[in-house]
């Protein structure tokens, strides 16, 4: 089986990154991650600031053979394994939580028996992969920032079982991902998911011409067009618009489309607290049938 270690990390998605791997379409690849503050916490919550981490970074990137622009590249989530500790900062004077001025801290939690404790509760962990996407063809975009390449989208239904379709941009598409959450609620309102990392194992296929706009998620019987903008407006516009031209892609008559998508399709806010705000619409599997 191919393998990526984390030792192939940036913290920038481009064109000009060297591919850490090459692979053919229908291959089975191993991502081995590190967490978004890039081993500056340890697990006794000493959180070294001073030292030379990189922000938010991925593994890869991966050279997918015969991806080419305007193609597709699905990566279909076999398993995801985390280790058994993860970090979370807090999100005191930012966003949602900008009119309060509490002394910004670094809280560790052991989930090594698949519960975080908080409050007197045990909760579940649900590991997902924070930033999962392809180079840009423009500029580099770092890591912190998703868009139409996908990357730091923070959306939490990127699961084991899920399958993303990303727009190819470039050659290779260069498939990189990285910044593993152990749990995250939709939004990632207190600036942080339960930080950890851990290793992905996926699947790669090139999807010939498919006019992809948005990464495109199928997970739990839904269909999902992600987006990100500056605005709220603009990316659920472009999450809208790509929801609508799959649906006239798979048969649907242009005002049809739009009647079903106003009666069945739903919007949710995937991250608040990037760069870019990320929305996501969804509509049930049985549509695109």
């Amino acid at each position: 089986m191919i393998r990526i270690p984390s030792t192939f990390k940036t913290d920038v998605m481009s064109k000009d990154n060297k591919p850490a791997v090459y692979c053919k379409s229908g291959d089975t690849v191993v991502f081995e991650t590190l967490d978004c503050f890039d081993g500056a916490v340890s697990p006794d919550g000493h959180y070294d600031k001073e030292g030379c981490y990189l922000a938010n970074p991925v593994t890869g990137p991966l050279y997918v053979e015969g991806a080419e622009p305007g193609d597709a590249l699905e990566v279909e989530i076999l398993s995801i394994k985390t280790r058994g500790w993860g970090a979370m900062g807090t999100g005191y004077g930012e966003f949602a939580f900008k009119n309060y001025n509490e002394k910004n801290r670094m809280c560790v939690f052991d989930y090594s028996d698949g519960f975080v404790k908080l409050g007197g509760h045990k909760i579940p962990v649900e590991p997902m992969i924070g930033v999962i996407g392809v180079a840009p063809a423009g500029e580099g975009i770092p890591t912190t920032t998703p868009d139409c390449h996908g990357s730091n989208m923070d959306c939490n239904r990127i699961i084991e079982g899920a399958k993303i379709l990303f727009p190819v941009q470039v050659e290779g598409g260069l498939l990189a991902m990285g910044d593993m959450h152990a749990l995250m609620g939709d939004g990632e309102v207190f600036s942080y998911g339960l930080e950890t990392g851990g290793e992905a194992e996926v699947k790669v296929n090139v999807v010939k011409n498919t006019g992809l706009l948005q990464p495109t998620i199928y997970q739990g019987g839904k269909v999902m067009t992600v987006a990100s903008a500056l605005t709220y407006e603009d990316a659920i516009r472009l999450a809208l618009e790509a929801m609508y031209e799959l649906l006239k892609a798979h048969g649907w008559e242009k005002t049809e489309a739009g009647l079903l998508m106003s009666m069945k399709c739903n919007l949710a806010i995937c991250q608040i607290v990037d760069p870019q705000v990320t929305v996501r619409a969804e509509l049930g599997e049985e549509f695109f049938k």
